[in-house]
């Protein structure tokens, strides 16, 4: 017993550690193995694992763009939002039953708490929301390419609170690749053929940084609540989460699009796209508790990088992006800082 709660508290933490930016979808589903998994197989299982998160990333953005119709959101991005927490919160929900009927119900993994317990994770769903809500925004100031460029910069303000709040030091590799991912994102957005500098304007780039802090505080504040407890079942730990999430998810929907959801029906608006929307936003947290589990941190930085690209490419042929040079070396910069970060950490 003493050896399982060790194993959790390590994979506890390395969840908030390796990828605090997808932390509200780190839904960690997966049972663990008793067996042990040949090399053959492991290699299978991360090229599967690595082509999944490649998919579901850069796909995201693409999703949510071509969801609008007439450059506008037929459906209420509060009930979507809603049905993404709900989902992740069922996911959960049935991880932790499986846990039951194999290892039995235990005190690290019984969904039944203590007020002071629970009263610590409205603050992270709060800030995941208005997060959230931005991410649809953002998209009337900048493409899909570009909003997987900005998104990159929540690296940063994760790693400067981690120094700041924390006090946890930053190897000099790591300051290096912050300077290198400012200068990546600054020339991506470059725009050589118009009168502006930058093709993302003003408010763009304020929403992008606003992201970036709310997931960045987010972030440390949940690694605060995980270590609190380590030996807690992150899928109980993740429940709760996604259960204030959807409460306020609510809260947004009676506040923002009450009229339009009570006259026009809760999935109004509502399209194919839409519904693969829904599924990706949550299939991409069990897609990073995959990596964790079964492959590294140098996975996610060719899924990061290869999205980057792969995101342009679609966006070139569904929305007729223009694929500049300056984009081609703005991305190609982001990626080499992101690897520069990752291999940081692991010398920190």
């Amino acid at each position: 017993m003493e050896y399982r709660r060790i194993k959790d508290q390590d994979k506890s933490e390395a969840a908030v550690i390796d990828d605090l930016e997808s932390r509200p979808g780190m839904c960690a589903v997966l049972p663990k193995s008793e067996g042990k998994i040949g090399d053959k197989s492991k290699w299978k299982l991360k090229t599967v694992v690595t082509l999944a998160l490649t998919f579901l990333t850069s796909s995201q953005a693409i999703l949510i763009v071509w969801s609008k119709r007439a450059g506008k959101y037929d459906y209420s991005v509060t009930t979507a939002n809603f049905l993404v927490e709900a989902l992740k919160c069922a996911l959960s929900l049935a991880a932790l039953t499986r846990l039951w009927r194999t290892d039995g119900v235990t005190e690290d993994n019984r969904l039944s708490t203590t007020f002071d317990e629970v009263s610590v994770y409205p603050i992270p769903a709060a800030l995941y929301l208005v997060k959230n809500l931005l991410q649809y925004y953002i998209f009337a100031y900048v493409d899909a390419p570009g909003y997987q460029i900005l998104k990159n910069l929540n690296i940063i303000s994760t790693g400067v609170l981690y120094r700041i709040i924390l006090k946890r030091k930053l190897s000099e590799i790591q300051w290096a690749a912050f300077i290198l991912l400012c200068a990546g994102c600054t020339t991506a957005q470059l725009n050589p053929s118009s009168d502006h500098v930058l093709q993302t304007p003003f408010q763009g780039w304020i929403m992008a940084i606003v992201m970036a802090l709310l997931s960045g505080f987010a972030g440390v504040y949940t690694e605060a609540i995980i270590k609190k407890r380590p030996s807690r079942n992150i899928n109980v730990q993740n429940f709760w989460l996604y259960v204030f999430g959807m409460a306020f998810n609510a809260v947004a929907i009676l506040v923002q699009d009450f009229d339009a959801v009570m006259n026009k029906g809760f999935f109004h608006g509502y399209s194919l796209i839409t519904v693969l929307m829904i599924v990706n936003h949550a299939l991409s947290g069990i897609a990073v508790s995959m990596v964790m589990k079964y492959a590294d941190n140098i996975v996610k930085v060719y899924s990061t990088s290869v999205a980057m690209l792969l995101t342009a490419v679609v966006s070139v042929f569904l929305f007729n992006f223009h694929l500049s040079l300056a984009f081609f070396l703005g991305s190609t910069v982001v990626s080499v800082s992101v690897y520069m970060h990752s291999i940081g950490k692991l010398q920190r």
